[in-house]
């Protein structure tokens, strides 16, 4: 159900700045902009044209004394009328100076006047209502607020523009015309006739099932892109954890000391990296010890490296070239990466500055890929970011493919795929087209929830209540 009432909110951040825009939307939107605004050129805007802008001043409307309203501020009204507006209904935004008393001010009298305080996201709402966006565009909206590097930015421009609902539409189309044949087949089924080509079909539900599985596989991407990579930096205490951190963010972040267990807790900080963000994690230094407090921290650097992606194990070059060190390091590395097989796991020797080329030779004839740095001078920096980025797979951003970002339409996906698969072994099975047909639906159902065709009022709720107010 479309609602009725016209909204008003803040549409900019909230505080003072240069300029902030109020954006009311609804059926009464210009009216009651009109009782409130005073064109400096005398234009009535009830009567003005769509996309239009006018200068005049925000006033308190008159007493029945006929005593003049107060000014509040001179401004800058845009008027976009339904249905070519960003909501489908009439829209109107008030450019006020960025004071937040005038931002107040303006606000409560807009409410005063018959508008009503939108809710997180209702102004993206209504556009959906209104049939302006999708589903899947309207929260790529919040997706593109959100956005905080060229990667989450280029995948969520892509969204709104309908990328990937479009391609889920067509194929949602292309089974739904096939479902409708089958369907029919139900009403004459005493005569034993097939309208539904079955080769035709087979095909059609190869290519749903080769593009679904290749949208579940962009989700692995995709969630790194929009949520960050984490990278776990470990090793044992004093080999230069933190100070590699701050030479990451090129920022004192971390303290950094000669005092081996300085770190007792994980520190973490975000870096972009050619437009991909990595969080990087500062864990508490492994050893054996009987301090309570870096027991502890200890405990919570095995849980990061649980939940990172990428591991950096870190190591002093210089202690690597004593008697039996190597081999101690080949066990240890050996010891991680059995326990957590499936995560890449990078050994870097710290402090290589005070090594010789021979000795860089010898670790690395006993280790391969490692990789040489020094932290403290910022040698090999760069080296290291361009190894993190190997790490992720940006090919089909590089080209761009559809990537799924959201979790819900990740659920969704999984759910069609699994219905299309049952009507695959189905059709393969020669069941019936009654059978079949309930899978069919179920599939159409899956796709009609990304793209918002079937929706309800708490699945719309939970979906807008992450969006700002004013969006």
């Amino acid at each position: 159900m479309i609602p009725q009432e016209t909204i008003v909110a803040l549409a900019t951040p909230s505080g003072a700045g240069a300029i902030a825009i109020i954006r009311l939307s609804g059926s009464e939107a210009i009216t009651i902009a009109a009782d409130v605004f005073q064109s400096v050129s005398g234009k009535d805007i009830t009567k003005q044209k769509t996309h239009t802008i006018h200068l005049g001043h925000i006033v308190e409307p008159s007493t029945s004394s006929g005593q003049a309203g107060k000014v509040y501020d001179q401004v800058l009204l845009s008027i976009f009328k339904g249905p070519n507006s960003y909501t489908g209904e009439h829209v109107i935004e008030i450019s006020c100076h960025g004071s937040t008393f005038i931002q107040q001010q303006i606000i409560q009298l807009l409410l005063r006047r018959g508008a009503k305080m939108a809710q997180a996201g209702e102004f993206t709402l209504r556009a959906f209502l209104n049939g302006k966006l999708d589903l899947s565009q309207a929260e790529a909206v919040a997706d593109l607020i959100a956005s905080d590097n060229e990667a989450s930015h280029q995948i969520a421009m892509q969204q709104m523009r309908g990328g990937f609902s479009n391609e889920i539409a067509k194929l949602r189309e292309e089974l739904l015309n096939f479902a409708s044949l089958i369907e029919l087949e139900l009403d004459f089924a005493e005569e034993d006739v097939e309208f539904a080509d079955r080769t035709q079909f087979h095909e059609l539900l190869e290519r749903i099932e080769f593009v679904l599985k290749r949208l579940i596989d962009s989700f692995a991407v995709g969630n790194v892109i929009k949520n960050g990579i984490p990278v776990a930096i470990v090793g044992e205490p004093n080999v230069g954890k933190s100070t590699l951190l701050n030479a990451l963010l090129n920022e004192e972040r971390a303290i950094v000391s000669d005092i081996a267990g300085t770190t007792r807790d994980t520190i973490e900080d975000e870096l972009v990296i050619n437009g991909m963000s990595f969080r990087f994690i500062d864990t508490a230094g492994i050893r054996e010890t009987k301090d309570v407090v870096e027991s502890i921290g200890i405990q919570k650097t095995f849980e990061k490296i649980e939940q990172a992606q990428v591991v950096l194990f870190i190591l002093d070059g210089r202690w690597m070239m004593e008697a039996g060190s190597l081999e101690a390091v080949k066990i240890e590395f050996e010891k991680i990466k059995n326990k957590f097989p499936l995560k890449p796991i990078v050994v870097i020797a710290n402090k290589s500055d005070l090594l010789s080329e021979e000795q860089k030779n010898n670790i690395q004839a006993t280790i391969d890929d490692i990789l040489f740095l020094s932290a403290k001078q910022k040698v090999g920096i760069d080296e290291l970011k361009n190894t993190l980025l190997s790490f992720v797979n940006t090919g089909a951003l590089r080209n761009n493919e559809t990537i799924v970002t959201n979790t819900r339409h990740y659920d969704s996906l999984l759910k069609a795929l699994e219905e299309i698969q049952k009507v695959k072994w189905g059709l393969n099975s020669g069941l019936s087209s009654d059978l079949m047909a309930i899978d069919i639906r179920s599939a159409l159902h899956y796709f009609g929830e990304i793209t918002g065709e079937v929706t309800n009022d708490e699945l719309l709720g939970n979906i807008f209540a992450n969006f700002c107010i004013g969006k």
